[in-house]
């Protein structure tokens, strides 16, 4: 599941110090606000930085296709929720530091990966709500000290409207059934699910219909996207290989639990055809998502630290070479996703929360190659 890191990301933030003659040559390109929020590194590929959300875990930010929304996930509880729900926001013109968005989850159960439809009316998210009304109870810490995320078997995916109506229900099978996203061709979804005995990817049409399995390895296969023209994949994998690391990922999935920690990104022709590791890089590369030119990746991943934290944004090329780091935040940067007209990066960051836990929503304009 595409959830936050929070247990594994330093949580204290120190704005960039920039001086006067910095920022006055500048002007001409980046905000007042960018000297505060964005480090000279970051400039070079950011600018006109906003922050969207003052609070709370806010996360998976996804544009609609005309790009003048936003569809998230937020756990904030001024804003009535107890765990993650469903929200949505008009990125250029709503307040949501003095306002609260618009929930379209149904405020039961827990929720996760929303996404737009192309006729920028409707939603398609995960949901536990079948399950019970309450939020499913999170993971105890383990006494063997493995970090670990649920897999919980009440999700289902479901489609809905801005007002928050459940529209169709798109999965019925045992288990684990989430992390839908949708091609930018409009013809596809594709979802993580469990039916297998494996997590496992699928496709399937805008309305359940003709479902197709399109990886097999043993290991979690997660968080996948669609390329720019909807002819490729990119997705996180774990691939255990010893037959301790098996023993250990098959023990943790009977208990309805993955350990993210080691992860790295694949890509694949859509039907699942051809693929290829793109990284190898060690601990958790994750969040992987296409760059408008169809040729670069962006992505998460903490492989430059030694305690598991910072986690930074980075780019690859679809070869595997040109390795370059985008954000340099000391505490956690991830979920990045271009628009669909190329101009800007929503990302989740610990930046600028006052020292706290929260998790916000920024947008910036791009800037880089």
């Amino acid at each position: 599941m595409k959830q936050l890191f929070v247990a594994l990301v330093l949580l204290s933030f120190a704005c960039n110090q920039k001086t006067e003659v910095q920022i006055e040559n500048e002007t001409e390109v980046h905000s007042a606000s960018d000297s505060l929020l964005l480090t000279t590194e970051e400039m070079k590929y950011l600018k006109n930085i906003k922050q969207l959300t003052f609070g709370g875990n806010n996360a998976e930010a996804y544009w609609s296709f005309d790009d003048s929304m936003l569809v998230f996930q937020s756990d904030y509880s001024e804003w009535g929720v107890e765990c993650d729900q469903i929200f949505y926001t008009n990125w250029r013109e709503d307040d949501l530091k003095n306002n609260h968005p618009k929930r379209l989850s149904t405020g039961l159960g827990r929720t996760t990966c929303s996404y737009f439809l192309p006729d920028n009316k409707t939603i398609v998210y995960g949901s536990t709500h079948l399950g019970g009304d309450n939020c499913p109870p999170v993971p105890e810490d383990r006494t063997d000290g493995k970090y670990v995320w649920p897999i919980y078997e009440s999700f289902d995916i479901f489609t809905a409207d801005m007002e928050g109506n459940i529209l169709s229900q798109l999965t019925d099978e045992p288990g684990y059934d989430a992390e839908a996203t949708v091609s930018p061709k409009g013809d596809r979804i594709v979802f993580t699910s469990i039916r297998s005995g494996d997590l496992e990817l699928y496709t399937m049409n805008l309305d359940g219909s003709d479902v197709k399995q399109i990886t097999s390895d043993l290991g979690y296969d997660g968080g996948a996207f669609f390329s720019p023209d909807g002819s490729k994949i990119i997705w996180r994998a774990s691939r255990p290989s010893s037959e301790e690391e098996i023993k250990e990922y098959k023990d943790l999935l009977s208990e309805g639990l993955v350990m993210p920690t080691s992860m790295e990104l694949y890509v694949a022709n859509a039907d699942g055809s051809n693929v290829k590791k793109l990284t190898d890089l060690g601990k958790a590369n994750w969040a992987p998502f296409f760059h408008p030119s169809g040729e670069k990746i962006i992505f998460a991943s903490n492989h430059q630290t030694e305690r598991g934290y910072p986690f930074n944004l980075f780019m690859i090329n679809l070869d595997g070479t040109g390795l370059t780091r985008i954000t340099h935040d000391g505490t956690f940067d991830a979920f990045p996703v271009f628009s669909n007209d190329g101009k800007y990066l929503v990302f989740s960051s610990n930046r600028n929360n006052g020292g706290t836990r929260d998790t916000n929503l920024f947008v910036a304009e791009w800037i880089g190659d």
